[in-house]
């Protein structure tokens, strides 16, 4: 691994001899600009404009335009004599924790190694310093012309130095986020906690760049004169206004489909209170990707069962009622004949008896 800056870590006192390494490297599959018409090359020359003819790399240097357009030469030996003390060493500030941190800042990554064995023992302490505090070192550097911040941290046995943009080169988001005021009700953040925990994580490693699989692929192809037989991707469906309640539950049910679960708990876990879920509260939703939408019958079947069962457990209760009336009528006339039939054979008794005497 070739190196791309050598210079010293300056902790306190201690001087530590290093040589920074790329940490990263680019796998993109690069293309060259061909003339369509007859495939001939397209290439960039660099001309001197005073000249007008191509200049060898060795002869290029570089110039500083002013405001009226005038150039002002600056060689290597100017940006040497700059009186700063990270022209060659890397000069820890301070130790931070890694919180403190803003993402938006974190730039290229490099390793740090040293230059030969005096350099092990003060480089094993700093590493060793930074692993047991569980902090980071904030240090400047120069490199390519301008002085930069970094921060180093420890990746297994080896310090790893981050390049960090200055925090005035990190823009406010002022005017990115919604202008429109919107109220996200707790019975959405519920359903959007469920989605997380079905999605759940990933090991970074499992994932991978297909697109650049199949350009490779397709590159080749075209090497030996096949005809590529690559299908076309699947173009994602067009974004639908729908329900917000209705998206979050659909995206749960798919995830959990994607991962082989069932559909019945996510979907129906974190129902919104009665009347919520119909509210305004609109979202633009696309299906997710290689994932079944669920049929809308359904679901909307699966709802009206509910009322339906409603609407027909009360016919029977008022038909069974119906039902009952009249035979407790029936039992009541029947009981009030009987009385009356009594009452009318004990009169006529009565009667008989007096005829006799």
């Amino acid at each position: 691994m070739r190196s791309i800056w050598n210079g010293n870590i300056s902790f306190g006192l201690v001087s530590i001899p290093i040589k920074i390494y790329p940490a990263t490297e680019d796998h993109s599959i690069s293309f060259r600009q061909i003339h369509t018409r007859d495939g001939g090359r397209i290439r960039y020359r660099k001309v001197c404009e005073l000249e007008d003819s191509p200049v060898e790399s060795s002869e290029i240097g570089r110039a500083y335009e002013d405001a009226d357009g005038a150039l002002v030469p600056i060689t290597d030996e100017d940006l040497a004599a700059l009186p700063l003390p990270t022209t060659h060493t890397l000069e820890i500030e301070a130790f931070i924790s890694a919180a403190e941190i803003d993402p938006l800042q974190m730039g290229d990554a490099y390793y740090l190694g040293t230059t030969g064995a005096a350099g092990a023992k003060p480089y094993t302490l700093l590493r060793e310093a930074l692993k047991r505090s569980e902090k980071v070192a904030i240090a400047k550097y120069a490199h390519r012309g301008r002085e930069r911040l970094g921060m180093l941290r420890v990746v297994g046995d080896t310090i790893a130095l981050h390049r960090l943009l200055w925090p005035d080169e990190v823009r406010e988001p002022a005017g990115v986020a919604p202008k429109e005021r919107v109220t996200v009700k707790p019975a959405e953040l519920d359903l959007a906690d469920t989605l997380m925990e079905t999605l759940g994580e990933v090991d970074l490693s499992d994932l991978h760049d297909e697109y650049h699989e199949a350009l490779e692929e397709l590159v080749a192809a075209k090497v030996s004169g096949a005809t590529p037989t690559a299908e076309p991707g699947e173009r994602p469906a067009g974004a639908q206004v729908v329900d917000l309640m209705a998206a979050l539950k659909e995206s749960v049910r798919s995830a959990k489909e994607a991962r082989g679960e069932g559909a019945g708990e996510g979907g129906e876990a974190a129902e919104a209170p009665e009347g919520e879920a119909e509210e305004e509260g609109e979202a633009t939703v696309h299906e997710l990707r290689g994932r079944k939408k669920a049929p809308a019958k359904k679901a909307a079947s699966a709802k009206k069962a509910p009322a339906a069962a409603k609407r027909g457990g009360t016919k029977t209760a008022k038909a069974a009622k119906s039902a009952e009336e009249p035979a407790g009528k029936k039992q009541a006339g029947t009981k009030k004949a009987a009385a009356k039939k009594a009452t009318a054979k004990k009169q006529t008794g009565k009667r008989g008896t007096r005829t006799a005497s």
